[in-house]
């Protein structure tokens, strides 16, 4: 228990040390792209003096480091600074649009659930048969092969072309109603998830057919029990930790992917304001969203990490899951 216990502390703090280290390089990297703010608003007929008077309206002739440590003073009190486009806080104008990618993700994570894991746990039982096992790996091959924007672009055109009866684009704003909203994330999300169901399924596949040819799997089918007994009580569980692993970078991968989407799909949500940052050089907008979405990784990464040693106590003990 106690090693458990400083087990979990030492995730904790790790945890922190990532997240300041992210921090550090994404401050750095929006520093080190080429062209400023000012360069972005004035144009390049603007005077120095006029570059220099912008500069140090917002704080940007400053040493880095004292910029960085400002940045992050901000960030402690919950203040994640103005957007030098819009001269709005950052927080409302991310809490306009995180419930959209939110919602985006949620969405995209349950198609992959409800469909990757089980035909991952399907083909895997049926890996020594010819048919299943060979759908089942070029299923997967197609999913993790083809990219979002390529498979948007199909579906945009198939769907604008075609009344297939599901709407394309109109996003409506989530306060106008869940159902609107509901169908204008739909294709998005079915976009969003075709590369983790591959995934999904093809690390799932790989999970159960190490666990099928342990030696308790075959007492266990000595002892009579049926398939599905087998798979149920034996190996689900077993096969629960590389799955759970899996989880933490689907979520990271679709936060990241959300970024095509909604281009794409032309939705408001995060990705494609931090886009829209990122052509404008609004340095504040562009930090506060990288660092969010490099926030909810950790935190899921760090649960699931928490999750899987209460699963199996030797990960605590050993660092790695027991066979």
């Amino acid at each position: 228990m106690l090693q458990t216990l400083r087990w979990s502390a030492g995730r904790v703090v790790s945890a922190l040390i990532t997240l300041l280290g992210v921090s550090i390089l994404i401050f750095a990297a929006v520093r080190l792209m080429p062209g400023g703010y000012e360069d972005i608003i004035l144009g390049p007929l603007a005077s120095p003096e006029e570059r220099a008077a912008l500069a140090a309206a917002y704080g940007l002739d400053q040493p880095i480091i004292i910029q960085y440590f400002a940045w992050i003073g901000q960030i402690l009190t919950g203040d994640l600074g103005v957007s030098f486009v819009t001269q709005s806080p950052v927080v409302e104008e991310l809490a306009k649009r995180i419930p959209v990618t939110a919602l985006l993700t949620v969405m995209a994570l349950f198609v992959t659930l409800v469909i990757g894991i089980p035909l991952g746990i399907w083909t895997g039982v049926r890996s020594g048969a010819k048919q299943g096992g060979a759908m089942g790996r070029i299923a997967s091959g197609f999913g993790i092969s083809v990219p979002e924007f390529v498979l948007g672009s199909i579906v945009i055109f198939v769907f604008s072309r075609l009344s297939l009866g599901i709407q394309v684009g109109g996003f409506s704003n989530i306060g106008s109603g869940f159902g609107p909203t509901f169908q204008a994330l739909l294709l998005p999300a079915l976009v969003l998830s075709v590369f983790c169901v591959a995934a999904a399924a093809r690390t799932t596949r790989d999970a159960v057919m190490s666990v099928l040819v342990e030696p308790h799997i075959t007492a266990a089918v000595a002892r009579g029990e049926t398939p599905w007994h087998i798979v149920r009580h034996h190996v689900i569980r077993n096969a629960g930790i590389p799955i759970l692993t899996l989880l933490a970078t689907v979520t990271a991968y679709l936060l990241g992917g959300a970024v095509i989407v909604e281009t794409i799909f032309n939705i408001p949500g995060l990705g494609s304001f931090m886009v829209t940052g990122l052509d404008r050089r609004d340095f504040a907008v562009v930090q506060a969203a990288v660092l969010f979405a490099a926030t909810v990784f950790i935190v899921v990464s760090l649960v699931l990490d928490l999750i899987t040693s209460a699963l199996d106590p030797r990960v605590a003990v050993t660092g790695k899951a027991g066979s």
